[in-house]
């Protein structure tokens, strides 16, 4: 099929394949940096590789495609007949995945229109299929765009990690930071608040963290229509119950995807990563 329109994102939108193929999505992959090996996320290194690694206190570092990337994406899709490309990515408090997709667009030979969408994993994946769904549908590459920013703006993440210290480590805490002093003595649930990851709630034990995270969810959600994704890693009986929770409470629920985080996320929440994204249809 023919689009005139197309979405791009990258490697931490997690989209599910299916849904990639159906709508003609791209995701450009991020890079997982394992001793001196550079891996894909997606193709080179799974996630459970890194978790393993990360057990094992092995080095792992993230770092962003580079332009020529991106410019090789847009090349090849205004080849293949693309007339504007909607280029989605993750916060870019978290990367400088949408610099360098920036950087690319303006020597494009289509109109690229970037976005920061100031989310990661299936919160910026419910953006792109809010992007793609409208230029399936005929819609401008301002309209596909509109489309990304609004799911955005109804789009909430929270998560639960086992500890903080590969956030610390990563250098994406931001205001969490204030929870480290009581890191030893408390389980942290965390939001993504205006693009960085910030503390919401101190918990006592994990499965109080993991009670509390279903009933911030189950409100979050209210009585409206709304997708939800259930992420993991490494721990996919905490997610398949959870999900099976959600799916008995949440009344408005359309669409409930439960799947592993990729590697690049992976390496910053570390083994034990439970989180929820609740986004408004």
């Amino acid at each position: 099929m023919s689009r005139h329109v197309v979405i791009v994102t990258d490697s931490t939108a997690y989209l599910p394949a299916p849904a990639m193929e159906r709508h003609g999505i791209t995701a450009v992959p991020l890079t997982v940096v394992l001793g001196d090996q550079a891996l894909e996320e997606g193709t080179e290194i799974s996630a459970r590789s890194l978790a393993a690694a990360l057990q094992d206190r092995r080095p792992v570092t993230t770092s962003r495609p580079s332009p020529e990337t991106f410019a090789r994406t847009y090349r090849s899709l205004a080849a293949a007949g693309a007339t504007g490309i909607v280029s989605l990515h993750l916060s870019s408090e978290f990367s400088g995945t949408h610099d360098a997709a920036v950087l690319a667009a303006r020597e494009a030979a289509v109109p690229v229109r970037v976005v920061d969408t100031g989310m990661v994993a299936m919160a910026l994946g419910f953006c792109a299929l809010a992007a793609a769904e409208a230029a399936d549908a005929g819609g401008s590459l301002d309209e596909a765009a509109a489309a990304a920013e609004k799911r955005a703006g109804g789009t909430s993440a929270f998560f639960y990690v086992d500890t903080l210290d590969y956030l610390r480590r990563g250098g994406r805490i931001g205001a969490a930071q204030a929870l480290l002093g009581s890191a030893l003595a408390v389980k942290p649930l965390l939001q993504l608040e205006d693009g960085r990851i910030g503390p919401l709630e101190r918990v006592r034990t994990a499965s109080k963290a993991i009670a509390r995270l279903e009933e911030i969810a189950v409100e979050r959600a209210g009585s409206a229509a709304v997708d939800v994704a259930v992420h993991h890693l490494a721990a996919p009986q905490r997610a398949e119950a959870l999900a099976e929770r959600l799916r008995e409470r949440v009344t408005g629920l359309v669409d409930l995807h439960v799947s592993e985080v990729g590697a690049v996320i992976g390496a910053h929440t570390g083994p034990g990563l439970l989180g929820v994204v609740v986004s408004a249809r």
